[in-house]
């Protein structure tokens, strides 16, 4: 029960940490899908990203903390990671697609 608890509260203490998408960047919300790569971005600012590459897996899950221009920055306190959108979110075909990192992903949800 008390490992339950502690995870809890680190879990509340992040989410609390997280910046909420501001309406301007709502396009951004939701799971993002290119093969080997996966970003998912919440209306509350929770942020988590899985990436194949070259056989090596990345997985990165935190807060979101701001935008920089069209890119998105997710960490806790000097811990953070920039992740480059070359091409924000924009509709081609009836698709959402946009470019993180260069990969170009497709909005699934």
């Amino acid at each position: 029960m008390r490992k339950f608890l502690l995870v809890l509260s680190a879990v509340l203490l992040l989410a609390s940490c997280a910046t909420p998408v501001p309406p301007e960047k709502a396009a951004y919300v939701g799971e993002w899908r290119a093969p080997g790569m996966v970003v998912l971005l919440t209306q509350d600012g929770s942020v988590a990203y899985k990436r194949l590459k070259g056989g090596e897996k990345v997985s990165i899950e935190g807060p979101l903390k701001g935008f920089n221009g069209d890119s998105f920055v997710v960490g806790i306190g000097p811990i953070k990671s920039t992740f480059v959108v070359s091409v924000p979110p924009h509709q081609d075909n009836g698709y959402w697609k946009m470019t993180v990192d260069g990969v170009e992903l497709t909005k699934t949800q």
